[in-house]
């Protein structure tokens, strides 16, 4: 019908399936629950092979962009895991240093999640990877200084001032390459002279008479490097007649997912998850400010904790611009903004692009009569948390911002500012584009009436 006269000698339909009759995949024991995909394998079999990551817009996939290597594409790197589960590579290669370099530069984004068409997690997969390769080859300092930041954090917190001096002396950074291979010219993010919890502590006002409360998840970078972060949404909140509680949990435990320290993510989740469950029970949202730690929480507990408590928790965990504006469509939004004019130049993280979009950064941004928002039309920074740091990476790094986040910002004149909800895109953009970003509570304060 579709082609007549046209009979031709072809090998068998069934010759070349990339699943055959005799295909099967061994199962994996993981720590993460991928019962949802019917395991390991089944979430590496949802790559169907089209390429979809083989492209140069949208946020899939950072490096391949770069690289423009199949290995470095969501598919390559899918399709080596599919190739050790099946027998078709070596067994042992599941721990083999030669898959961890085809992985090795994976950011993490998890921008295939929602831009592969069969949503291929490939940061899910790279973590459950990185803690079996560990498990045989052991874990390198570098991997845990960083997974352990908040601890480091807490540590140089109590130094002050003294922080900053010690960690940006030449001699200081020289060490920090040779001991864990952290790239000379990374500047690490500020000590703050007194930690968010202390000014929260210590402050003189609380809203009074406040029959609204809400949980802000007060996360490592808030508490030590970016307190006003943490001053702003209280600000914000308190004004919108809100009564605040710190959740002054452990760490959210990103940093070690991310660095496939899974059973120390673990228990850390499930002491946060049985603390925060009572807020959750009673309706109480827990609101957070930076998205790679608050959408851990709705992300990942439910994978390592897998119980209901981390279902409620995750069901009832907010970003702070989502709600914002949730009260807002509400009419429950009770702020009044000034006259005060801005222009400002927009830029998603990439968890919260994938996980639930920049919507809602955009329409809080929008709120204020005087604000003309541009979102930057672009995917990842290229920071990645800890992997713009690493030495190896740092290249890859500032070439993925080169790609388009550094060029749209260096188009902006000063008159322009740059408005981010990640403390990584806020570190890259000020490292690569020379330009100054603060978190979109921050701006947004500004314009809040007396």
């Amino acid at each position: 019908i579709m082609n007549p006269g046209k009979i031709i000698d072809t090998p068998s339909m069934t010759e070349n399936l990339r699943f055959g009759t005799g295909y099967s995949a061994d199962p994996l024991q993981t720590t993460l629950d991928f019962s949802e995909d019917e395991g390991y394998a089944g979430a590496v079999e949802m790559c169907n092979g089209m390429g979809a990551c083989r492209k140069m817009t949208g946020s899939m996939c950072p490096s391949y962009m770069v690289t423009r290597e199949e290995e470095h594409s969501t598919r390559g790197r899918a399709n080596l895991l599919r190739a050790v589960l099946s027998g078709t590579l070596p067994k042992d290669t599941m721990a083999s240093k030669r898959l961890h370099d085809a992985l090795d530069l994976c950011l993490e984004c998890k921008a295939c999640k929602a831009e592969c068409q069969t949503g291929v997690d490939m940061a899910k997969l790279k973590y459950e990877f990185l803690d079996h390769y560990q498990k045989s080859n052991g874990v390198s300092i570098r991997s845990k200084l960083f997974a352990n930041i908040n601890r480091l954090s807490s540590l140089s917190s109590r130094l002050g001032p003294l922080s900053n001096v010690a960690v940006n002396n030449p001699l200081a950074r020289l060490v920090l390459h040779r001991v864990a291979g952290i790239h000379p010219d990374r500047t690490p993010p500020p000590v703050a002279s007194q930690t968010f919890p202390k000014w929260f502590r210590s402050r003189p006002a609380k809203v009074e008479g406040a029959t609204k409360q809400v949980v802000l998840f007060n996360d490592t970078f808030m508490n030590y490097n970016y307190p006003q972060v943490g001053k702003a949404a209280v600000t914000i909140l308190e004004q919108a007649g809100y009564s605040v509680t710190l959740a002054d949990s452990l760490c959210c435990g990103r940093p070690m997912i991310s660095k496939g320290l899974l059973s120390q993510a673990t228990s850390n989740a499930r002491r946060n998850v049985e603390q925060l469950y009572s807020y959750a029970q009673q309706g109480i949202p827990i609101v957070g400010c930076e998205p790679s730690c608050l959408l851990t929480l709705k992300d990942e507990y439910p994978d390592l904790v897998r119980d209901e408590k981390a279902k409620a928790v995750a069901e009832n965990s907010y970003m702070i611009d989502e709600f914002l504006m949730l009260l807002h469509q509400r009419g429950e939004l009770d702020l009044s903004f000034s006259t005060l004019e801005k222009k400002l130049l927009f830029h998603g993280h990439c968890h919260q692009k994938a996980l639930m979009g920049t919507r809602h950064s955009m329409d809080l941004l929008r709120l204020p009569p005087g604000y003309n928002v541009e979102e930057i039309n672009a995917g990842c920074c290229g920071m990645a948390g800890s992997f713009g740091y690493e030495a190896e990476h740092y290249n890859v790094s500032m070439d993925i911002g080169r790609l388009q986040v550094f060029p749209a910002v260096e188009a902006k004149d000063g008159s322009w500012e740059v408005a981010v909800m990640g403390v990584s895109c806020r570190q890259q953009i000020e490292h690569g584009a020379g330009r100054r970003s603060r978190h979109v509570v921050e701006v947004l304060q500004d314009a809040l009436a007396e």
